[in-house]
């Protein structure tokens, strides 16, 4: 379906700032990341052991086994076109900003000032969502190495550990972190693998087919249709962030063609791997209801040990937790550039903190600073309300997901305005970008909606509400706001406008 231009050829790093400069921007970060390390990232953000393994008590009980794994294919192939379309446009505009500076080129400077705010809620929700969801898998493996029991605080606590973590890891340059990717590719695959193999092979029982693919369950409250459309939040969160590739194009090599091939091989390969665990912890479940009230209060821990005995259990927690941390860094990283390039362009309160660029290390440390504490904010709700997780991810959908449509709506409504680059969809462009967005506009309506309904009463309460779409309002009428005060000032540059060096030249400390 994609196609390279018959003159590509393999780019060297002069010809890589040279287009980032006909783009309007002068190269100030640090280009030390090949191929396989741009894939890496988005396939690390994506990371199925963190997103299946978190939200699959969610799945238990928002229409069960079927859901969740025909849920995952279907889910799968529509994030297929949301990537390719991302991935055409990212081959023509490969910067750090990714989707808001992509959105400007084709729609204007509104487009692009809201679609980078919607673009940062959600990369900011991502690194939240996977940090917390890695608290609770060490709090289930504390438990059962030393009785531990995870309490909202206690949880709270370990939470703020890991981001301290991601912080100082992400301070000391783009290199370590794609080190970490690469490890983190090898130790995903693997992990699945032994996961799905100790659960196919130990246990004397498993579950049938039928089970696995047919047993409807809904806790939720709600009608059946309803819980099952919810249930599909568990494929659709985990399948966020592969903009990754885009936000680190500033710092990956031949990057037109790298970011774009990174998209698609970190969906691809995600979709295949979810697929594998989703079934291999299904069909190894023993007992239903134990699991979805389990004491250690992640289900797939409880999978665990059931199946496997408590040796085994903190084995493959640790597994799993090594991936969750990958995960994380994987994010800060991402989410961090975010905040760089849109203060580089005058949109963030105080831009000209957030885009300094450490001299040593290249890195926009005060960038990942910010992003870690906003993640620690988003979070707090955990603290009182048992489905803020829940939410706490549905705003990582309805952040990120419109920001991937808001460009490719652009480059449909505006095609004859769009250039393509090397890695290109041909003339699939429009059809495969249409689907991408109808599908997300379906995603976004649909986690800003109620998740869970109190079985006392049909009113909502606060420990059931889904604040995902007041933290949605919160951003953009911010957006509104500090556009109404700043607007003047944000400017992208205009395509083959030559900025000069001197412009950051006081901004690299």
């Amino acid at each position: 379906m994609s196609r390279l231009s018959p003159n590509h050829h393999a780019t060297s790093r002069k010809s890589d700032d040279a287009y980032l400069r006909e783009l309007g921007y002068e190269p100030v970060l640090t280009r030390r990341m090949g191929p396989f390390g741009n894939f890496a990232i988005s396939f690390s953000v994506i990371s199925v052991l963190s997103g299946c393994m978190t939200l699959y008590g969610f799945g238990l009980n928002t229409g069960g086994p079927p859901v969740m794994l025909w849920g995952w294919l279907i889910v799968g192939a529509m994030v297929m076109f949301i990537g390719a379309a991302l991935a055409e446009v990212t081959s023509a505009y490969p910067t750090s900003g990714a989707l808001y500076y992509q959105a400007e080129q084709l729609g204007g400077r509104k487009w692009g000032w809201y679609t980078g705010w919607l673009n940062l809620l959600g990369l900011l929700g991502a690194i939240a969502g996977i940090d917390y969801g890695a608290a609770l898998f060490t709090g289930a493996l504390f438990n059962l190495q030393w009785g531990f029991v995870p309490t909202p605080g206690k949880i709270m606590m370990i939470f703020l550990c890991i981001l301290a973590l991601h912080l100082a890891l992400n301070l000391f340059g783009v290199r370590l972190v794609s080190i970490l990717n690469s490890i983190s590719v090898w130790w995903h695959l693997g992990g699945v693998t032994v996961i799905v193999g100790a659960l196919a092979i130990v246990p004397s029982h498993h579950q049938s087919s039928d089970f696995v693919f047919g047993e409807f369950v809904n806790n939720t409250g709600w009608s059946p249709l309803y819980a099952s459309v919810l249930g599909l939040l568990l494929a659709q969160y985990t399948f966020c962030g592969y903009d990754a590739s885009a936000h680190l194009s500033e710092e990956t090599t031949d990057a037109q063609v790298s970011a774009s091939r990174g998209i698609i091989h970190a969906i691809g390969w995600s979709w295949l791997a979810g697929f594998v665990l989703l079934a291999g912890l299904t069909f190894a479940i023993q007992d239903y209801a134990g699991t979805v009230g389990t004491a250690t209060g992640v289900p797939p821990a409880q999978i665990f040990l059931d199946a496997l005995g408590v040796a085994g259990a903190k084995a493959l927690l640790l597994v799993v937790i090594i991936a969750q941390l990958c995960c994380g860094n994987a994010e800060t990283a991402a989410a961090s550039r975010m905040v760089f390039a849109f203060s580089r362009d005058g949109a963030l309160p105080g831009s000209h903190l957030w885009r300094q660029v450490d001299r040593r290390t290249g890195t926009p440390r005060m960038a990942v600073l910010l992003a870690v504490v906003c993640a620690a904010v988003l979070a707090l709700p955990s603290l009182y309300s048992p489905v803020a997780y829940a939410a706490i991810t549905s705003i990582n959908v309805v952040g990120i997901t419109p920001a991937y449509a808001i460009p490719i709506y652009l480059r449909i409504k505006n095609r004859h305005r769009f250039r393509p680059g090397p890695w290109n969809l041909g003339n699939w462009g429009v059809t495969v970008g249409t689907i991408a967005v109808v599908w997300v506009v379906f995603v976004t309506v649909l986690f800003c909606l109620p998740q869970t309904r109190p079985a006392d009463s049909g009113l909502l309460s606060v420990e059931t509400f889904n604040y995902a779409p007041i933290a949605l309002l919160v951003v953009l009428a911010l957006a509104w706001g500090w556009w109404r005060k700043q607007g003047s000032s944000y400017e992208v540059p205009a395509q083959n406008f030559d900025r000069s060096a001197a412009t950051y030249e006081d901004e690299v400390v």
